[in-house]
């Protein structure tokens, strides 16, 4: 076999595509991945999921010396910000992780071809940039996920108007930073700055913030983000937004028509979503199938509408999450190998780490009232978790659905510290098909912040016993 013949080939190095090469491999796969940046992990690993979580981190302790230690009989003087070492960490962070990912290739003996990756035909991907050739392959995998979305009336420029990248790399604290958009991202994001000292305003179209989780969840969270002192303006619509030696002024009106206000920023945050990225990438040309907005179609094995052409990840729609993506990845691979390769969609919790944490799992209670399901409520403050009391962070509580004849778990909602290390077992008894009664009768360390997943579990049948 010759180094430009395949088994597969994987077009992005993201989450998604890394570990479906990964897997492919161990299967013993001759593989290869495509990638036009100089490091693997795409967007997560790069500019997303591990930079922001770095930032998060930091942020989060400054906070913590800066206003939140005396109670503790912890006393600083003084606590002062340098901004430079902070982002000099996250930097260290991210290079951790494209260095393991460089020795996991290694490892494995896939193929690294550095440049833009294009579907010349079945079979065949040609590659331009650093690595540019044309190799030939028996199955191809859509791997490249997403890109910020545009907002009209609005350019970037990652200055002063920034996309999640911009935001991730700002050398100075804004006074004032207007973010567009009241999603993970946004309020990731926003929490960073905020913390930092910057004045944060949310300006989101629809009537509430994270409007994709549980309704009393999504209260909850912006109720005790409005009390850390993040401003919202919900059911509003950005119009306009100049950049300008004072700032960006921006030009906002409600969301169903009326008067337009003017809001001046040192920095607009635009994150409103995620589009496919598909543009260059030769599917459609190649006869691959995609739906109006872009994204790849696919069936229920990943495979498109075109022999040996397969996809995963943001490009194919649904939860834009780097664990989703990897999931299909390891499927996909196992499917091409000849293996069952499956993943159930109901146990792929979604987390914002914001602080509190919000995680989620399921069904919402207005997606079961919409679906006319019969449902039981178990819910558990951890105001009442002797673990929450002891660290001082109390806010928020855990929400767990339950099937009314079955008793089976169908949804999970929780905000609260640690919610997206929580939300793990509750994904697990999803993936088995657990009622809440195995939850409740299963032993939780006490004192411990999952006694409070065991006590929403009990609630469901009305015997929670610290409440």
């Amino acid at each position: 076999m010759s180094d430009t013949d395949f088994d597969v080939v994987v077009i992005g190095g993201g989450p998604g595509g890394y570990v479906a090469a990964i897997r492919a491999a161990q299967l013993g796969l001759r593989t290869a991945v495509v990638e036009q940046l100089p490091t693997l992990g795409g967007t997560c690993v790069n500019v997303g999921c591990i930079p922001s979580k770095a930032l998060l981190q930091s942020s989060h302790l400054f906070e913590e010396a800066k206003s939140h230690l005396d109670v503790h009989g912890i006393k600083i003087p003084k606590v002062e910000l340098d901004l430079a070492v902070m982002q000099a960490r996250k930097v260290k962070v991210v290079k951790a992780n494209t260095d393991g990912l460089d020795f996991l290739m290694k490892k494995n003996k896939i193929t690294r071809l550095l440049g833009t990756g294009r579907i010349a035909a079945p079979g065949k991907v040609e590659i331009a940039g650093k690595d540019a050739k044309s190799v030939t392959t028996r199955n191809i995998i859509i791997a490249t996920g997403s890109d910020s979305t545009p907002l009209p009336g609005v350019t970037v420029d990652e200055k002063q108007i920034v996309t999640s990248t911009g935001a991730l790399e700002l050398a100075t604290v804004p006074k004032h930073l207007v973010v567009i958009g009241a999603g993970v991202i946004g309020l990731e994001l926003g929490s960073v700055w905020h913390r930092l000292g910057a004045e944060v305003t949310v300006i989101e179209f629809l009537d509430r913030a994270l409007p994709l989780q549980d309704g009393e969840i999504s209260k909850n969270a912006q109720r005790i983000f409005e009390r850390q002192g993040i401003k919202f303006m919900l059911s509003t619509k950005v119009t306009s937004a100049k950049p300008g030696k004072a700032g960006v002024a921006l030009t906002a009106e409600p969301a169903k028509g009326g008067a337009a206000t003017e809001i001046n920023a040192d920095v607009v945050l635009v994150s409103i979503g995620r589009k496919p990225h598909t543009d260059g990438l030769g599917a459609k040309e190649a006869g691959v199938e995609l739906d109006p907005r872009g994204f790849v179609k696919i069936d229920k094995h990943f495979r498109t509408n075109v022999a040996g052409i397969w996809a995963i990840g943001d490009v194919v729609g649904g939860a834009m999450l780097a664990h989703k993506a990897e999931d299909e990845g390891y499927a996909a691979a196992e499917l091409i190998a000849g293996q069952a390769g499956h993943v159930n969609y109901d146990a792929i919790p979604s987390v914002v780490y914001t602080w509190p944490e919000v995680a989620s799992l399921g069904k919402t209670e207005e997606q079961l009232k919409a679906e006319g399901v019969a449902y039981k409520v178990g819910k558990f403050p951890f105001s009442a978790n002797g673990r929450a009391r002891a660290n001082g962070d109390t806010d928020g509580f855990v929400k767990l659905l339950a099937d009314a004849k079955s008793d089976r778990v169908i949804g999970c909602h929780i905000i609260g510290p640690q919610a997206g290390d929580l939300i793990a077992e509750v994904a697990l008894g999803v993936e088995f098909a657990a009622a809440a009664e195995d939850i409740a009768r299963t032993s939780h360390a006490h004192p411990s912040l999952s006694e409070a997943v065991k006590e929403a579990a009990l609630g469901v049948a009305g015997l929670s016993i610290h409440i």
